[in-house]
């Protein structure tokens, strides 16, 4: 068990760094603080984001590593993507956002009654967060009940347009194909590495949001081109860098809990649905690589796994 610190930490004043770095890496790639795929079949090279999953039996489905992101170069699919998805029976993504669960998650980002962010905050951290937050169009009543990983987690990605990102774009063409719909985790499950959460892990995470969201947009822009390049191994390093900044119970905290667990939860869930048909599967690209990561777990399991072509019309134009 972990000794807590007794004492709050001196609320820092935000320093923007010299190079783009993100928390967006981390958190919406969900990378992993371990090398890339290992070698344990030569036929699976540590690149690419889509992959077929089969067994000696035949075919079985599809993983899809996916970024949180409404960038329209990520929305714009090849047919050949398009068919393999459609010749799915069902679709698993890490959490299905229909109306119910998306309300739950907007409680669960609030605080108890009678709980105030500032008090959490301090009054310095309180105003930065406040100003920051002014793009997002978070209302003053919602601001001053918000839990601080829910802070640092808007912060970490730019304000929303369409709110049409690639894993519900995704879930909506699947549904239209006749795809039946489902999570592999509930929202409890996905948020308890969150939840449970330290006080003080959570300030050191907003701490870098707030340092950093200036840029945000600048960095997405950059997360969206490394993904598009389909090398996870590229996109591990990133984001490795970017844990870097972190202090090292913080990086232990995502590790165990924010990847590891959930890889392991994701995987149970995922191999009923590859056993009774077509299970097309779409993950952070980042739940994917690694002693731990989703192409790992599979292949222990009994599955092949083999790297398919880009899904994306702009990716595939950049190679040609």
């Amino acid at each position: 068990m972990r000794t807590m610190r007794k004492h709050p930490r001196p609320e820092p004043v935000p320093k923007v760094p010299a190079r783009p770095r993100t928390l967006l890496f981390i958190l919406w790639l969900a990378v992993a603080t371990v090398p890339a795929v290992a070698d344990a079949d030569p036929e699976v090279e540590p690149q690419g984001l889509f992959w077929s999953l089969s067994t000696a039996e035949g075919p079985a489905g599809y993983l899809l590593g996916t970024v949180h992101s409404e960038d329209p170069r990520v929305l714009e699919f090849t047919e050949e993507f398009l068919e393999r998805l459609g010749a799915c029976d069902t679709f698993a993504m890490e959490l299905v956002p229909d109306l119910p669960t998306m309300r739950r998650l907007m409680d669960y980002m609030q605080l108890p009654e009678g709980e105030r962010l500032a008090d959490q905050l301090g009054a310095d951290r309180y105003g930065a967060v406040a100003r920051a937050l002014v793009a997002y169009g978070v209302p003053p009543e919602r601001l001053e009940r918000m839990k601080p990983w829910a802070a640092m987690m808007t912060l970490s990605l730019p304000p929303a347009r369409t709110g049409l990102f690639l894993d519900f774009s995704l879930s909506l063409r699947a549904a239209g194909s006749g795809l039946d719909v489902v999570g592999l985790e509930t929202l409890e499950e996905q948020l308890s590495f969150l939840e449970s959460m330290p006080l003080e892990e959570q300030l050191d995470l907003l701490d870098q949001a707030l340092a950093e969201h200036a840029r945000v947009q600048e960095v997405h822009d950059l997360m969206v081109d490394t993904y598009l390049e389909g090398d996870l191994g590229a996109l591990n390093a990133v984001a490795e860098e970017q844990m870097d900044d972190l202090e090292a119970d913080t990086r232990t905290w995502f590790q165990a809990e924010g990847i590891d667990a959930r890889n392991r939860r994701m995987a149970a869930s995922a191999l009923p649905l590859l056993d009774r048909g077509c299970a097309f599967i779409a993950v952070g690209a980042l739940h994917l690589p690694g002693e731990t990561g989703l192409l790992t777990l599979l292949r222990e399991a009994g599955f092949q796994v083999r790297p398919l072509p880009s899904p994306f019309v702009e990716a595939v134009g950049v190679d040609s």
